[in-house]
């Protein structure tokens, strides 16, 4: 019967049936020993872990919950909706070295994104034995996409009818296969040592009669109960990792094991046992592992952590999340640009980890402490401690000023070390770590559980250990966020406040920095009112991100402007830029676009260096992608040629020059980008074209991870001699 993994039931419903289906049937379709399927969850950004089979889910709790947004092969998969496929560990660590962190065994495994068109559902997982340089073959990935397909269209029929197709809850664990009867049970059943054999969801199958003896009950109610029930003491982080390892790897685990009466409530299994130490064999097969006991000497060097689990963490799924959340955490840190995003991982990864509830992190600033992020305490609650001085005696602020941590196993505690301070709640705990990097404060971070619990010496040390972590990541993304603010002021006061107006010819630009955690990146646009009427329509993006690509953006900007004003062609404009940038900084290149156009005629005069063709889009409404001749990026060759290209722009006509950052999307093929954009045009209004350019970066604009900073420039001749109209505050948005 299908189970959820915390074995509290069956599971309803042809979506659960269809799940099932598909994680079975890939993992035997490809020869894996395990499969999954992650959904979309009701919290926009995060993937659950729906389904597992062929392994027990317990001990694969840290991985139950994905945000998309992270490095790891099944949001990526979820992502990109291209299929990642990882032979063995080697591949693994190279690519998604947070995986290999928090499973650092030898297996292979495939992600299949699951989709029905637009609508994407989530991510279809294979585990199997890895093949060292060896990636699937064409059969078995078209197996896989196979089954990815058929739970696609099963979902996407179950969507249609109004049923619910996201999940929300604990996975469920699907009984892999069994295998054929075992014809040496009475032979096993000889042995001296105690043999139990567990099914991929770690439930016991068979003991023979030495387990029962060593155990202290009848081998037959062994039968059926969960491997840890049996052997709590395998729930130690210092024992799970052998059992996950035999499960994810299929390589056969020995180990020493302190079991008896010093880890065990008296009447448990564990003090049954009546040996403190035995030898542990774990075999593991496609159909289960085999578990061999027997009494053993102790060991001459037994670890603190072997003696007894930490006091703070009850469950192996609580335990398993402490040990491996953690290393995860301190992995994001190092990926994490903005404050904000820190306290996000801190937020995804840390809280799970210890099973908190509540976050806050406050950021020290003129010797006062300001709230800088929060998450689970009443709304309004921690207003009262925004701006607090450091004399407060606040355990916030005295775990900063005296850089040694606070825990407290209840709300009681806290309110009799503090009489008088505001509680958010009658029952819980409360930490409260220092955050100093290189010696010098940066904040403190409170830590919210719902419950009492107490706080062991193991747990007390890795909080101290990540808060020094989280301290050294805000701190460098407070240097971020300056240089950033320095860079953004720096483009905006570089690109053009005001566009010309002219009767003849409407212009309008836009340009949006890249999201959060982006640097600024050199995208410019100008607008130049040359002799003889004429207008230069300028777009180019420097290549990088940060203060150096806005000052060079600033330097070509002025470059190409000097050279419009002096009434060069085009191409000779486009070449000087090219000289000056070899020139000015070796090694650093741009794109550019140049159009010198005569409003009265239309007759316009293009020059391109390397940048995404113009889009032009006639007055009947049909839009079309202009083929312009051009040469090699700005800053490559110093003798290169930029071929002139004629183009002619009748009234009602709207000519559109952009940047990469509105057509790219990453893991996607930037052609379809174009001919997205060039839809979006042929469908825009013509007039007014401030709402033309709005529509086209209106997407972009409601992006939440756009890697990329935008531009953006129209021109349009005005139809019958109207008076033109053009935007000249040449609009720039915030991201």
């Amino acid at each position: 019967m299908t189970a959820r993994a915390d074995g509290s039931g069956p599971a309803p419903a042809a979506r659960d049936r269809a799940l099932a289906r598909a994680a079975v049937g890939a993992a035997r379709a490809v020869d894996g020993y395990a499969g999954g399927v992650y959904l979309r969850s009701g919290t926009d950004g995060l993937l659950r872990m729906a389904v597992v089979t062929g392994l027990p889910g317990r001990l694969f709790r840290p991985w139950w919950r994905m945000q998309v947004n992270r490095p790891y092969p099944v949001a990526e998969a979820y992502r990109t909706g291209q299929a990642v496929h990882l032979p063995d560990a080697e591949s693994a660590m190279r690519r998604f070295p947070q995986l290999m962190a928090g499973l650092p065994f030898r297996f292979g495994s495939f992600y299949e994104p699951v989709g029905a068109g637009p609508e994407r559902f989530g991510v279809l997982l294979v585990l199997r034995p890895a093949t060292p340089g060896a990636v699937l073959g064409a059969g078995e990935r078209e197996r896989l996409r196979a089954a990815a397909a058929g739970l696609a269209g099963e979902l996407e029929a179950l969507r249609a009818a109004g049923e619910p197709v996201l999940w929300d809850g604990d996975p469920l664990c699907v009984p892999w296969p069994a295998g054929g009867a075992d014809a040496a049970r009475e032979a096993v059943d000889r042995l001296g040592a105690a043999v139990l054999s567990v099914d991929r969801q770690g439930a016991v199958g068979f003991a023979n009669t030495a387990a029962g003896e060593l155990l202290g009950r009848p081998a037959a109610l062994l039968h059926g109960r969960a491997l840890w029930e049996v052997l709590p003491w395998l729930g130690q982080s210092a024992y799970e990792d052998h059992v996950r390892g035999v499960f994810v790897s299929g390589e056969p685990a020995r180990f020493a094991a302190r079991c008896g009466p010093a880890d065990a409530d008296a009447g448990s299994d564990a003090a049954r046992t009546g040996a403190e130490w035995l030898s542990v064999g774990l075999y593991p097969g496609p159909s289960g592992v085999t578990v061999t006991l027997e009494a053993a000497e102790p060991p001459a060097y037994a670890p603190a952590s072997v003696a007894r689990p930490g006091p703070g963490l009850g469950s192996p799924a609580d335990r398993a999340s402490a040990l491996y959340r953690p290393v995860a955490l301190a992995i994001a840190l190092t990926e994490a640009v903005t404050a904000r995003q820190v306290s996000a991982v801190v937020t995804e990864e840390l809280l799970p980890a210890f099973g908190g509830r509540q976050l806050a992190i406050y950021m020290l600033d003129e010797r006062h402490l300001y709230l800088a992020w929060e998450t689970g305490f009443p709304v309004g609650f921690l207003d009262r401690f925004d701006g607090v001085p450091l004399d407060e005696r606040l355990p916030g602020v005295e775990t900063l000023t005296s850089g040694r941590p606070l825990f407290f196993e209840s709300m009681e505690q806290l309110a009799a070390a503090y009489p008088g301070i505001p509680l958010d709640a009658e029952v819980g705990a409360r930490a409260f770590l220092p955050l100093i990097a290189s010696g010098r404060p940066v904040g403190s971070c409170i830590l919210g559980f719902d419950q009492r619990r107490g706080f062991s010496p193991e747990e007390r040390t890795v909080l101290t250990a990540l808060a020094g972590l989280i301290a050294q990541a805000l701190e460098r993304a407070r240097r971020y966020d300056s240089e950033a603010a320095l860079a953004r002021g720096l483009q905006a006061a570089l690109l053009p406040h005001r566009l010309p107006v002219r009767g003849e010819v409407a212009t309008v630009g836009r340009y949006l920095p890249g999201t959060d955690g982006m640097e600024v990146g050199g995208d410019w646009y100008d607008v130049i009112e040359t002799d003889g009427g004429r207008l230069a329509l300028v777009i180019g993006d420097v290549q990088g991100h940060g203060v150096a690509a806005a000052a060079t953006m600033g330097q070509l900007r002025s470059a190409v402007r000097a050279f419009a004003l002096s009434g060069n062609a085009p191409d000779q404009v486009v070449r000087g830029t090219n000289q000056l940038l070899i020139d000015l900084d070796p090694g650093q290149f741009a794109s550019c676009c140049y159009v010198l156009l005569d409003p009265g005629s239309g007759r316009a005069l293009a020059a391109r260096a390397g940048h995404p063709q113009p889009l032009l889009r006639r007055a009947d409404g049909r839009a079309e992608v202009l083929d312009l001749a051009g040469g090699v990026l700005l800053g490559v060759d110093p003798g290169a040629r930029y071929p002139v290209t004629e183009v002619a722009l009748a009234p009602g006509e709207v000519l559109a020059l952009y940047t990469d950052g509105l057509v790219e999307t990453p893991g996607a093929d930037i052609d379809d980008g174009v001919e997205r954009l060039r839809a979006a045009l042929a469908a825009a209004r013509p007039s007014p074209l401030t709402e033309t350019a709005d529509r086209l970066v209106a997407e972009a604009a409601r992006t939440p991870d756009r890697p990329d900073d935008i531009a953006l420039l129209l021109a349009s001749r005005t139809a019958d001699g109207a008076p033109g109209q053009s935007d000249g505050r040449g609009r720039h948005r915030a991201p």
